[in-house]
């Protein structure tokens, strides 16, 4: 498997993926916060006008739009960035699309460090993180834009909550077209003995050519892409610390309570190898460079290396 020098970013996928659900399906509906150009619902709007409703910068208000349209039979996407939607909308999803576990979809562009030179405000690194605590809820993180086309198909599929988080800059593409994947199940995208690497997100890519390296290096390397966050893929993280020395996670969102403690909690349990959590660091971000952010806070292909290294000594 090769990933391609070309990247696109993850909400182009959202757009036209989205665009295909609501010409096939009535009930499909998109509630926008009044940033349809930057989460690419443009083309909905032109494609399926009556099933679009744009709330203006109300996401509190578009949360509760999302649930009332669920009670009626409607399979709503509430669209807006990852901060947004993670934290300002937060308690009215949790009561009025988790609790009474509605068919209320959340879709997220601009995760993780992906908004760069917007800043610290406009950077969701706490996202996922705070979703999957909340029941019911499905968390999806994509790698690429075949992946994110198909995970946005497979959660209309599904009944009740989801959260999907996209990225705002383009991030290489890894997955060939139609290649299928099924929201609870990781891939494994390498085989190896020596260590794991199991990554998510924008950064997969990252974690990838760091698994390569290792790989030259002699190290057997295990590299797994968990893109749901919740429900994790138990039995793929067990097998994975039952048969190498070691687990790494890398992720484009905070340490704590993202896909490094989701791991570390499934390994804590039932006893196993070493994990060791590479991503954002306790502190928020900073207008800077999306490459440089990463590399401020460990995540870098040198980064991994050297910490898969340290882990297997």
């Amino acid at each position: 498997m090769t990933i391609f020098e070309k990247g696109i970013a993850l909400r182009e996928a959202y757009g036209k993926a989205i665009v295909e659900l609501g010409k096939n399906n009535k009930n499909i509906y998109v509630v926008d916060c009044d940033i349809g150009k930057s989460c690419k619902t443009l083309d909905f709007i032109q494609e399926c006008p009556d099933q679009h409703i744009n709330v203006g910068i109300a996401e509190q208000n578009a949360a509760g739009v999302a649930a009332g349209l669920a009670t009626c039979g409607k399979i709503p996407f509430v669209t807006t960035y990852a901060v947004f939607g993670s934290m300002r909308m937060l308690e009215q999803i949790r009561q009025e699309a988790c609790y009474p576990h509605l068919n209320v979809k959340v879709a997220c562009s601009h995760g993780g460090f992906t908004p760069a030179n917007d800043g610290a405000s406009h950077q969701g690194i706490e996202d996922y993180g705070i979703y999957r605590t909340i029941p019911n809820m499905t968390v999806l993180a994509p790698s690429d834009y075949e992946q994110a086309y198909q995970l946005v198909k497979k959660t209309a599929e599904i009944d009740g909550p989801v959260y999907i988080r996209f990225t705002r800059d383009a991030v290489p593409c890894i997955y060939k077209e139609g290649t299928n994947f099924e929201i609870g199940k990781g891939v494994v995208l390498m085989e190896g003995d020596d260590i794991t690497i199991i990554s998510s997100g924008d950064v997969l890519s990252i974690a990838y050519n760091a698994a390569e390296e290792l790989r030259d290096k002699g190290i057997s390397t295990r590299l797994i892409d968990m893109h749901t966050i919740k429900p994790l893929d138990k039995d793929l993280v067990l097998k994975a610390a039952r048969e190498t020395k070691g687990i790494i996670t890398v992720e484009d969102h905070t340490i704590i309570n993202g896909l490094g403690s989701a791991v570390c909690e499934v390994v804590a349990e039932n006893g196993g190898c070493k994990v060791k959590r590479m991503g954002i660091q306790d502190r928020f971000g900073e207008s800077a460079p999306y490459s440089h952010l990463l590399k401020k806070n460990g995540v870098s292909i040198e980064d991994i290396v050297q910490a898969a290294i340290e882990v297997i000594q």
